[in-house]
């Protein structure tokens, strides 16, 4: 067998030419890297993450009304009562969910404080939607709470014992009466079995009552007060209806241990009516609504995160004006702001800039816009999608302000292209209302006197960019070229 090269012990390939190792560390220094130019500027952001929806701010401007109402009525699960269960409402970024989850840390911090056993479980019903997952999310979270609180236990069981073999008078003073060591033993041996049969809830393949039995008995293994906080509460009820808001809403008559407390909120203000009258009487036992921001409000929170934000002087004085007025325009949404204000600095930082200027904020306020239409188009049926390529090739062709009928003969032909089911002219209209309702076209009534009224359709979104996104459609892409057939028409 052949000798094999040594360096320093190790084993190394063998080589037909030989490499200098400085040779090869000074290449490298020379060499730029493909991040190295990204990296030479000057970082503008100190901590970015304050500026995302996320974040849960130490002080809410604004909210002082909204978050003392909540504390006052909260406060009686420090008292080891159960609170009334609240529902939140206000329209997207005017700080609902930040407010909760700031009264809840606040909650939790002062129940550590006090000995008392309360807490909090989030849950975002936008990703938890079904009856199944909330209880089986719910479930499995207490079922952890309850290994660890045996865990801690048993802890506590094993040094009394150890104690009680050298002082037996150990056991007189523990917290629990146990006449002997053996009794000891007993409650340690019981305390392990109950662990082991805690099993945890599977996201799916179990009756849903089997699923709430479990919730049922994990929530009132201890004695505690769990406040149940469900985001985006109306997409739970739309999907699953409120058999869960039910069961939640009137297991503290059957909880021995713990008590429950609900906290809903929502962006819709009438979710409610669609809830069954004893559902609504429950879970509205105190309702708080988050009106929108002002301009004023939201340059106090934009200067308030932007302080943490962004290093000194970073920031030129008009561009917080700027994202609060863009914002204010938006029905007052803080969270619109504060992305504008965060895409702003990126910009800069990309163009490696000294500072965010009132150019940045309005490209960000465009790129935002853009953003916005590129993902509602790209999660449109595939039907709506058909009904926008219709108009948009309308539009390529120099047709504007087409009627629905125009638009229709063309779906036609698309369809038949695809070899996709043709709907009625009528089921067509009502697509062609729902686009205008996302603001990706505008459609207007106009009458054309003695022959009726019609619907006019123009584009309300940048021609290219909606081109490209139903391009990217893999149904849509095996369309070959089509040109519109425009009946010629006589237009005032």
């Amino acid at each position: 067998m052949p000798d094999e090269p040594q360096t320093d012990g190790r084993r190394t390939a063998d080589r037909d030419f030989e490499v200098d190792l400085d040779d090869v560390l000074e290449d490298d220094e020379g060499d730029e890297g493909l991040f190295d130019d990204l990296l030479s500027g000057e970082p503008i952001f100190e901590n970015k993450e304050v500026l995302r929806p996320s974040y849960t701010p130490h002080e809410l401007p604004h909210r002082k009304d909204q978050i003392n109402n909540m504390a006052t009525i909260l406060v009686a699960a420090l008292r080891g009562e159960t609170p009334s269960n609240i529902l939140i409402y206000g329209k997207t970024g005017t700080g609902k969910t930040a407010s909760a989850k700031f009264v809840s840390q606040e909650l939790e911090k002062t129940s550590q404080k006090y000995d008392v056993p309360c807490e909090v479980e989030y849950i975002n019903c936008e990703v938890t939607d079904t009856q199944y997952r909330v209880l089986a999310q719910l479930a499995n979270t207490f079922i952890e709470q309850n290994r660890g609180f045996v865990d801690d236990r048993v802890e506590e069981l094993q040094d009394l014992r150890n104690e009680a073999e050298s002082d037996p008078g150990a056991l007189a003073a523990g917290d629990a009466d146990f006449d002997s060591v053996d009794a000891v033993d007993d409650r340690i041996e019981a305390l392990l079995q109950e662990k082991s049969e805690m099993e945890d809830v599977p996201m799916t393949g179990w009756p849903t009552d089997r699923v709430y039995t479990r919730f049922f008995e994990a929530v009132d293994y201890v004695e505690r007060v769990a406040v149940i906080m469900l985001d985006e509460i109306d997409k739970l009820v739309e999907k699953s209806g409120d058999d869960t808001l039910y069961n939640l809403s009137r297991m503290n008559s059957e909880l021995e241990n713990s008590r429950v407390s609900i906290i809903g909120i929502s962006n819709d203000l009438k979710f409610t009516d669609f809830l069954d009258p004893r559902v609504k009487s429950s879970l509205g036992e105190e309702e708080i609504v988050f009106p929108p921001y002002d301009a004023n409000q939201l340059r106090d929170i934009l200067q308030h995160r932007s302080d943490v934000a962004f290093k000194a002087d970073a920031l030129s004085e008009d561009v917080i004006p700027l994202c609060a007025a863009f914002a204010a325009q938006e029905h007052g949404d803080a969270r619109r702001a504060l992305d504008l204000l965060r895409t702003a600095g990126e910009l800069a930082e990309r163009d490696q800039a000294e500072g965010v200027t009132e150019e940045h904020v309005r490209r960000a306020q465009d790129k935002i816009e853009l953003d916005r239409v590129v993902e509602v188009v790209r999660t449109l049926p595939t039907q709506s999608k058909l009904v926008l390529y219709a108009i948009l090739l309308l539009e390529d062709n120099g047709v504007h302000n087409v009627n629905t009928g125009e638009v229709y003969n063309i779906y036609k032909t698309l369809c038949d292209e695809l070899d996709a089911d043709v709907l009625t002219q009528r089921r067509v209209t009502d697509l062609i209302s729902e686009l205008d309702m996302l603001g990706i076209v505008n459609a207007v009534v106009v009458s054309k006197g003695r022959y009726g009224r019609t619907k006019e359709i123009s584009l309300s979104v940048p021609v290219d960019e909606t081109e490209a996104v139903l391009e990217a459609d893999s149904r849509l892409s095996d369309i070959e070229n089509v040109t519109p057939f425009v009946q010629a028409r006589f237009d005032n």
